[in-house]
This record gives C-alpha cells, structure tokens and sequence, in this order.
C-alpha cells in the first residue's frame, strides 16, 4: 500500500484501507466552543489508533503567549506533541473531528506551516466514517513516542493586524471572514470584545465549502465557482480569518484545493482585531 495521497484530503475508504500501515498516525481532533469536551468525547468512542490532540494545549500556545485567542505554538512544542504521537518525517497525518473539518483544517495548516508534507484531513471526519459502518473503539492505542523533529516556519503564510489594516483597503487584495454570518453581520458575538466583521472583508463561512453541515468538501470545481464569485481567485492576495485562526484554516485548504496555495492566515483574527479598541469594526452584510 502506498500512503501518499495527491490532495489534502483522504476520504474514508482510503483510510480504512490504509489504517494499519505503520506509515499513517490518525489524530482525533475533536473540540467544541461550549457544552461538550473533546476529550470526553474521544474517551466515549474514536477511530481505531487514533490519537487525542487538544486545540487549546496542542494545536494554540497558551493565552498571552501570541495574538488572540488561539495563538500558533512555538516549533519545538508543536515538535513535541508531534513526537508524543508518533509522527516521523514520512507519517502521513490524517486529522480528524465531527465539524467538517473545522478543527482538523488547523492540525493540516499547522503541518504545513511548520514543513511537515503529511497533513491530511478525513474527508467528513467521524460522522462519515461511522455512515460508511466502519467501527470506533474505546480502547487506547499503543504510541511509540518518535524522535523530535526540527521544524521550523515557512516564513510565508502568516499575517498580523497592521498588514491585515493595510490589505483591507488594497482592491488586488480580497480578505475573507470564515465565520457564520450572524458573527460577521453582528447579530451575534459568544465570545470575542466586539461584534461585527474587518471593515472591506466579505463573509466566506467555512460551512460553506462543504455539501452540508458536517459533511464532506465541496468538488474542487465547486470550490473554485464558490471563491471565483468571492473575488477571490481574481485577487493578487488572499486573507482568511475568523475568531481565532482556527476554522480561516478550514478556508485557507479550501482554496488550496481550488487551487490557491498562497491564502494568508491572520492569526489573531477577531479575538484579535475586536480587542484593539483603534481599529474599526462594521457590522451588517
């Protein structure tokens, strides 16, 4: 069997059939903004082998320690989590959760970012996986903890508020907010300081790069009429955000499979942005 896959994504007829190849590392992604734990969840029932990766311990630097509230973690305790698990320079890393992929997108954008080639997504994550009748287990996988790797950043890829200031009012550049439309008109803000969306950004909600809720991807022709008619295709720049660069990733692989492999993450994002009391806010459509 030969693990190497030519997208981002796997589906999981590919992953069943290459689950026990020593070469694939399955990590269980799951995380929710309120009322269910991933770990609970993970404990409750997983894909066989997978590892549990926590987005706030794993996948985030602690509070403080960058912008927003989800900050990138540093090489070497990315390199850390990556060792814990298992990963090796030739693992191919297949994330998943039960979102669609909105946390698993950070895990691949993360791998990506820091050198690694083998970050994969499961296309449909859990809910697909058990639709298609394969098994979860309770049960612990057996880790053999690997050797730490040295990663180290792209340098290209990465935005902050000052640039993001900047490219808002650019017209070859096209800033895209991935999260739900009622958090980008201002109808609604859970959590961050400020209601509303970065003045010159046009609603790009995740969600919306998928067949349904939950589901798998859009075709790649599908996703390239979806951002074609964002302006974004056409644009010389893309910048994704959303409330903590967690599911911009999730807009940022989307248009790596529509073909643009240059998408900008601003890591701060809203948490960001909305605390900064100097910068503007609008709020409606």
């Amino acid at each position: 069997m030969n693990p190497v896959t030519p997208t981002p994504l796997v589906d999981v007829a590919w992953l069943a059939k290459n689950l026990d190849d020593p070469r694939v590392r399955v990590v269980d992604v799951r995380w929710y903004l309120a009322g269910k734990r991933g770990p609970d969840e993970y404990l409750r029932g997983h894909l066989p082998g997978a590892a549990y990766v926590d987005l706030d311990l794993d996948l985030a630097a602690p509070q403080g320690r960058g912008p927003g509230r989800h900050p990138l973690p540093s090489a070497a305790d990315f390199a850390r989590v990556l060792a814990r698990i298992g990963v090796t320079r030739s693992s191919i890393i297949v994330a998943y959760d039960d979102a669609g992929g909105a946390i698993a997108a950070r895990m691949w954008w993360l791998l990506r970012w820091f050198g690694h080639p083998g970050g994969r997504v499961l296309d449909g994550g859990l809910p697909a996986w058990t639709a298609a009748g394969y098994p979860l287990t309770a049960a612990s996988p057996a880790l053999t903890m690997a050797p730490q790797l040295e990663l180290k950043p792209r340098g290209i890829g990465l935005i902050d508020k000052v640039a993001v200031d900047r490219l808002r009012i650019d017209p070859r550049a096209k800033v895209l907010d991935a999260r739900a439309r009622e958090r980008f008109e201002g109808r609604s803000e859970p959590v961050d300081a400020r209601p509303g969306h970065i003045p010159g950004a046009v609603a790009a909600p995740f969600v919306e790069n998928l067949v349904a809720p939950g589901g798998v991807f859009l075709g790649a022709q599908a996703l390239i009429d979806r951002y074609r008619s964002l302006g974004a295709l056409q644009a010389e720049q893309i910048v994704c955000y959303c409330g903590s660069g967690v599911t911009a990733c999730h807009d940022v692989l989307a248009l790596a499979i529509a073909g643009r492999d240059d998408t900008l993450l601003y890591e701060g994002s809203w948490s960001d942005w909305a605390a900064d009391s100097a910068l503007p806010a609008a709020v409606g459509p």
